[in-house]
């Protein structure tokens, strides 16, 4: 039986616990075919190194928690084969960028932090009614069209660690919080674009960003978080010149059919013929 081929995992290690500073540990394991990064991590762990720490869930390139920096690119650990890398070695490290909780386990909260107050959900008037709704808000395909794209972000953090603005600027709010709002402010049912303007107008605004596009190189969804801030950039000045076409709020697309169904009470049963 034909041994398979080796490979050799260098990673940097750090536990606040007993390091005073990271350092790099190298592992080698097979590397069957179809051999993820993650696989080879899990490999790690349950034979030679138990206290290797990262985060992982879904294995599946939905969840976002296995981002980190692999031969020098932030990516899904999950989505990336070991033998698409090319060569021998497997270079794994944390994220860059962000304050580093153990091994490979990055502090995301301030990012979140930053996320939370661009209000990374829609805001309206009617807030009764979106609390309990009685029907659908009108959407066209093109409408949807708009912000669907920058919907698919599943907040890893790839392109906060690829930015460099983010690196070199701590105010910046970075690419991931930025692209999220202008997907909000792109929604035909928001009407909160006159909220977020405020935050995204003060100093970690979009106007810190260089346009480098290493977010949008990175990224393991296609958002394009270039795009999104270039766009946000547009909206604040046709704003600010008083430009930007008003819109309003999509509403209802029709009332529902029964009105004791929005009340809540139930149909008599139908009668027999």
């Amino acid at each position: 039986m034909n041994q398979s081929k080796q490979v050799t995992y260098a990673i940097r290690r750090f536990d606040p616990e007993t390091d005073r500073e990271p350092h790099w540990e190298s592992y080698r394991l097979p590397n069957p075919p179809g051999m993820t990064v993650l696989d080879g991590l899990w490999r790690i762990k349950e034979t030679v190194a138990p206290g290797l720490a990262w985060r992982s869930s879904c294995r599946m390139g939905i969840c976002g928690s296995c981002g980190m920096l692999i031969n020098g690119k932030p990516r899904l650990a999950c989505n990336t084969q070991v033998s698409e890398l090319g060569g021998e070695i497997v270079v794994v490290a944390p994220l860059p960028n962000f304050n580093i909780i153990r091994d490979l386990v990055p502090e995301l909260a301030p990012m979140f932090a930053t996320h939370r107050e661009l209000s990374p959900f829609l805001l309206r008037d009617d807030a009764r009614e979106q609390e309990n709704p009685t029907g659908e808000y009108s959407q066209t395909q093109h409408e949807l069209e708009n912000y669907l794209q920058f919907s698919y972000c599943i907040k890893c953090g790839c392109c906060m660690a690829a930015c460099p603005s983010v690196a070199t600027d701590p105010i910046y709010a970075g690419p991931m919080p930025l692209s999220q709002a202008h997907r909000y402010n792109s929604d035909n049912r928001d009407g909160g674009f006159a909220v977020r303007k405020i935050v995204l107008s003060e100093e970690f605004g979009p106007w810190r960003c260089h346009f480098a596009g290493e977010c949008s190189r990175v990224c393991p969804k296609g958002v394009d978080p270039a795009k999104a801030i270039q766009l946000m950039k547009r909206d604040l000045v046709l704003d600010y010149l008083k430009l930007r076409r008003a819109r309003h709020p999509a509403a209802l697309a029709s009332a529902p059919a029964n009105p004791k169904r929005r009340e809540g009470i139930p149909e008599a049963p139908p009668k027999s013929v």
